[in-house]
């Protein structure tokens, strides 16, 4: 499979190709630059990248980071205790709120998954999600390099599945592993690589 290789930016910066989209170069240039591919933990972080990707299932990337303040907001700061609590009104009132995605199975996920990560210890669900961390591989030389689910994605999720997870697919499970750095697939060439260790 071909894929495409880094793309210079008009800073002369090399980067993967979707951190430099037309339509949205400020907005992704800015998450690839900063955020993807390095490493997140804490129940509470990672909680709500399980929640974004979970709700960017079907819907492009940017949809969601343009209105990832909004998902903060209607869901309490991604705060596993405090999702944990929130009522059916408080699902009626996700369905309204503009500022996120109203789907409602994926919001009532969001709930479900709050619930389940709340009985655990704390640290427990990083652990858990770091516990899948592959070695380091190869740099990937293009898109077409990057898998879409690999072993490890596909055990993080059925993991996740049998504690009581939703929307946590292999395919989910492998953005995620991305966006919090267990894996970092920035192409070789690109200036973010390597960036900062786990």
């Amino acid at each position: 499979m071909t894929g495409r290789g880094t793309v210079l930016g008009p800073d002369g910066l090399a980067r993967c190709p979707w951190g430099l989209e037309a339509e949205s170069m400020a907005d992704y240039r800015a998450y690839h630059d900063t955020e993807w591919g390095r490493p997140v933990h804490g129940d509470d972080a990672l909680y709500e990248r399980i929640c974004l990707e979970g709700f960017q299932s079907g819907l492009s990337w940017l949809t969601i980071l343009r209105r990832r303040e909004g998902f903060r907001a209607a869901f309490a700061g991604f705060s596993i205790a405090a999702v944990a609590a929130f009522t059916e009104q408080d699902a009626e009132r996700l369905l309204a709120d503009p500022g996120i995605i109203r789907n409602r199975a994926k919001i009532a996920a969001a709930i479900g998954n709050a619930r389940v990560a709340a009985a655990w210890g704390p640290g427990e669900l990083t652990e858990l999600v770091w516990s899948y961390a592959p070695e380091p591989k190869a740099a990937p030389r293009t898109t077409g390099d990057v898998p879409a689910v690999t072993p490890e994605s596909t055990a993080l999720s059925k993991e996740l599945r049998k504690r009581g997870f939703r929307f946590v697919g292999p395919t989910t499970a492998y953005a995620l592993m991305q966006a919090c750095g267990l894996v970092d697939d920035h192409l070789a060439d690109c200036h973010v690589r390597g960036a900062s260790a786990r």
